[in-house]
């Protein structure tokens, strides 16, 4: 049994912060690489890029549904975040082969992309809703350190969020197409640590007060599965994985269509029950109605792992004389800003105490921080002539700005969620909540799937864009009008979160 000083954490705290850290070390490394490697050595259009990176991370949104369920109901948490967490590293390894094939065997290279890509989403969909639950079960009901435990927790996030893009840009993104695999490489041994820390550690430090062991196999009746089945059963689902990312990408592209269907369904599900009062039915259309503003954000923000990386390296002034920064290092750049601003914005609002914002004033405040920070590109590109390249500090200040907004946006809306939900619909609206973010991110591969690269006119109802300066105003106007509207309907959406 573990005894921890009241005014200190528990240090499975500090064991779940660093198999975090380690873990999106893995997917934000990849994630900086992907579209260059799609376009740099397997040879992909920029369009074809995006939408394969929307639906990739889409589908990464989407499976944390099952795999919270199946740990909820079979496995438990401990089981699913070493399972999830080494199939992560098994499609890291694949992309690996892949990389390194590319040359000699296409054919072969590209079955091995298509697994590599389907193993990380069924790995993720395992570990992503699993390891934050644990942080609340360490402490005490109503213990006030809670708050303070996931600000560390979220610090472990955003160190993995900077140092992955980092190490896996330097080791991979050296402008020779050959070296990314050793950024898959370097993810893949991330993800093996990360996992590594986890199985060492979690015996020791991983219990709740009272020193029992957390995230245990829930108790059952009846007969257990053969473990033979288990993992035949894990090696279906990520077969499946694979197959939907590459039915969506060359086959027919249903994946918006099957995440509107499912809004749609938890919606009947949730508003044709009898026994919810109608205070509960105002509550719970808050967080329908908030979510779809937050695919508006997230779509132009995801832009980062796509046409905001196509811009980096080709339109941006990257040679410092003695070294050139990789495109793929800016994606370190919102992780980095994270880690400064949150504990200035944290005491603004304490600050700010009665006066501080309602939270849908603080989610439009978001949209139109985005909506600035894409000004201050389309700024600094316009009037530019092709071939020429822009200073780096547009695309920095840019990302400040898109922080700034995830910082008012991003917890506020989690934190909405939980307040809003009634319990027995609680998992079901977090749900809804990862399909509004799982929509967003497939929305915003087919937006940058419309890049501009100074041939051809690309086109988003009716709204022509010639060039960059039109390409990021499109964003501009999209999160503007988003957050103009959110600002309007405030008023009405605090009467019904308020609702007695």
């Amino acid at each position: 049994m573990i005894h921890d000083t009241p005014k200190g954490h528990p240090k499975g705290l500090y064991v779940l912060f660093a198999t975090e850290m380690w873990e999106r070390f893995n997917y934000y490394g990849m994630r900086a690489i992907l579209v260059l490697f799609m376009t740099k050595a397997l040879l992909f259009d920029k369009a074809f890029a995006s939408n394969l990176y929307g639906s990739y991370t889409g589908l990464a949104y989407l499976t944390p549904l099952i795999g919270g369920f199946v740990a909820d109901r079979y496995w438990g948490n401990r089981r699913s975040i070493v399972t999830g967490g080494l199939l992560m590293a098994l499609g890291e390894l694949l992309m690996f082969a892949c990389a390194s094939l590319y040359q000699s065997n296409a054919d072969v290279s590209a079955f091995l992309f298509f697994s590599g890509l389907g193993f990380m989403i069924a790995g993720n969909g395992f570990f992503k809703p699993n390891i934050s639950s644990m942080v609340g079960q360490l402490y005490p009901a109503g213990d006030k350190r809670l708050d303070a435990a996931y600000t560390i927790f979220y610090m472990g996030i955003n160190t993995g969020g900077a140092l992955g893009p980092f190490i896996c840009g330097y080791v991979g993104d050296t402008g020779n197409p050959v070296d990314f695999k050793w950024a898959f490489l370097a993810a893949a041994i991330a993800m093996l640590l990360g996992v590594l820390v986890f199985i060492l550690l979690r015996d020791k430090y991983v219990r709740d007060p009272e020193g029992v062991l957390l995230g245990m196999k829930p108790e059952r009746t009846g007969n257990e599965l053969s473990p033979v089945l288990v993992y035949l059963a894990l090696l279906v689902f990520s077969g499946i994985c694979v197959g939907l990312i590459y039915i969506d990408a060359r086959v027919y592209s249903y994946l918006s269509y099957l995440l509107l269907a499912a809004v749609l369904g938890i919606a009947y599900m949730i508003f044709s029950d009898k026994n919810l009062t109608v205070v509960e039915k105002k509550k719970m259309s808050v967080i329908f109605i908030v979510a779809f503003f937050v695919v508006f954000f997230w779509s132009a923000f995801e832009q980062a792992g796509a046409s905001l990386t196509f811009f980096a390296e080709e339109n941006t002034k990257r040679d410092l004389g003695f070294f050139t920064v990789p495109a793929s290092w800016f994606s370190s750049l919102n992780s980095v800003f994270v880690v400064t601003f949150a504990p200035v914005l944290a005491w603004l609002w304490i600050k700010l105490g009665r006066r501080e914002p309602s939270a849908p004033t603080k989610m439009a405040l978001g949209l139109m921080l985005l909506a600035i920070g894409y000004y201050v590109i389309a700024i600094g590109v316009d009037n530019v002539g092709n071939g020429i390249k822009v200073s780096m500090m547009w695309l920095i200040g840019m990302y400040a700005f898109h922080t700034w907004g995830e910082l008012c946006l991003s917890p506020i809306g989690l934190s909405l969620v939980n307040k809003l939900a009634p319990l027995k619909f609680a998992s079901l609206l977090m749900a809804v909540w990862f399909l509004a973010n799982a929509g967003a991110n497939v929305l915003s591969g087919k937006l940058s799937s419309l890049y501009p690269d100074g041939t051809k006119t690309t086109v988003f109802f009716g709204y022509e864009m010639h060039n960059l300066h039109e390409f990021f105003m499109l964003f501009v106007f999209m999160a503007g009008a988003a957050s103009i509207i959110l600002f309007f309907l405030t008023k009405w959406l605090q009467r019904m979160m308020n609702a007695a």
